[in-house]
């Protein structure tokens, strides 16, 4: 028996040895997680009735392997597809149809721009529709959308301005002596004696052209403003024209606005300027160009349909200089992709060379009620078995999935110094049962020599 108890001794400390060997031979390997050998001993009456006082062991048998799935370090790569977990989950693969599961996020775009492996499989995360909303709930394979943003016409502007109260009004007409008014300073936007002040604000049409909408701001009354609206210098219903769009704001005498009026008269068909809730609309813009020969004609693209909106509500006349504090408007042009970023919901934010920036996908994670159930596939990979449960999959930082570190990787959390002390237990536990081997042999030859 004695030989049994020291070959399994020389068994187990041989598979320690494995272990411990693969654990330093993968401490630079990207998401890898140490094993540990566990042993239980052996008893070769265990099943017999009674209770063996005088019992010996059989020596050791392997109990398991078990992973040990401790946070490894996660370190800065400069690769803004290099996403590291800080916490608990996986990465989802797909290997043609099948999950497979990941620490390792190294992470690169195939000819077809989808998010892969090395080895081409693909990651699983959560898809976006054309205005940057996740489509949660079904996976796919992640892709990254470098087609060009679609431009989208100016719907709204939003102004913060302020009217000086004590600015000098500019009277529209005055009595020339004999009792008749006669126009007097009439707007001009070449002669700035005749307004106050002029903010010019870009807008795009439905093709993503810039064209230049300036509002003149005159004060022709205690407590009242008129505002004139040009785009491109003429008018916006009708090209071939200058005259303005004209419009009256008038203020409380705590300096906020308490009604505003829309000339409405004299547009084409189709076309109209009205107030609604201290916005003026302005609907039948004609997106214009000049020609060569200096005529102004329709470019062939649209404003919106739903027409383009001033609000005024940010809009006051207190007593400080006429000046626009904040400006906005929800109009661009084409973007071209300049760049992407991951947050830490692993959200893929794609910016654009319009100063636009949207949302294109979001990476999900994956995590299991018994993580030591999981089954090693090599290439720092696992998949799924009875043990492990199945996997409940979510975006990053939801319940206990931790979170996503983009331009980074997590390394291995072998302990290199302690697998170093493990070696040196292990070569001595091999000797001690080669010593208990050698010891019997010698028992044996001297029984032999006896008879």
């Amino acid at each position: 028996m004695s030989f049994n108890i020291g070959l399994s001794g020389l068994y187990a400390a041989n598979k320690q040895l494995d272990v411990t060997g693969n654990n330093i031979a993968n401490v630079n390997t990207t998401g890898f997680k140490s094993s540990r050998a566990e042993f239980a001993d052996v008893y070769a009456g265990a099943n017999r009735l009674g209770v063996g006082k005088n019992q010996v062991g059989n020596g050791v048998r392997l109990a398991a392997i078990s992973q040990q799935f401790s946070q490894g370090d996660v370190n800065s790569t400069g690769n803004v597809l290099d996403m590291g977990i800080q916490g608990q989950g996986f990465f989802v693969l797909s290997d043609n149809g099948s999950r497979v599961y990941t620490r390792a996020g190294a992470f690169q775009a195939d000819k077809n721009n989808f998010v892969v492996t090395s080895d081409g499989l693909r990651l699983q995360g959560y898809a976006a529709d054309a205005t940057g909303k996740i489509q949660k709930g079904v996976l796919t394979d992640l892709q990254i959308d470098t087609s060009a943003l679609q431009p989208k016409a100016t719907t709204l502007i939003d102004q913060g301005i302020n009217l000086n109260s004590s600015a000098t009004d500019i009277p529209l007409e005055i009595d020339d002596g004999t009792g008749a008014m006669v126009p007097n300073l009439p707007f001009d936007p070449t002669d700035e004696t005749t307004y106050s002040k002029s903010f010019p604000t870009k807008v795009y049409d439905s093709q993503g052209n810039e064209h230049t909408m300036e509002q003149f701001y005159r004060k022709t009354g205690t407590n009242e403003w008129t505002m004139y609206t040009l785009v491109d210098g003429r008018n916006p219903f009708d090209p071939a024209s200058t005259t303005p769009l004209t419009g009256t704001i008038s203020f409380s005498s705590d300096g906020s606005v308490s009604s505003m009026t829309a000339d409405n008269t004299g547009h084409p068909a189709g076309a109209s300027f009205t107030v609604t809730n201290n916005t003026f609309t302005m609907t039948g813009w004609v997106p214009a160009v000049e020609d060569a020969a200096g005529n102004w004609a329709s470019n062939g693209a649209a404003g919106n349909a739903d027409g383009m909106k001033l609000s005024m509500n940010s809009t006051t006349s207190y007593n400080t200089e006429t000046a626009r504090m904040s400006q906005s408007q929800d109009g661009y042009a084409t973007g071209i992709l300049s760049s992407l970023s991951i947050d830490s919901t692993g959200v893929l934010f794609a910016s654009f060379s319009n100063q636009q920036s949207r949302a294109i996908g979001q990476v999900a994670l994956a995590s299991f009620a018994n993580e030591q159930g999981l089954q090693q596939i090599g290439g720092t990979r696992w998949t799924e078995t009875y043990s492990s449960g199945i996997p409940g999959i979510d975006e990053p930082k939801t319940g206990t999935l931790g979170s996503v570190e983009s331009n980074a990787l997590e390394g291995s959390n072998v302990n290199l110094t302690q697998e170093l002390v493990e070696l040196i237990k292990a070569q001595s536990n091999y000797q001690a049962n080669a010593k208990t081997i050698s010891t019997e042999s010698t028992i044996m030859q001297t029984i032999i020599q006896m008879t």
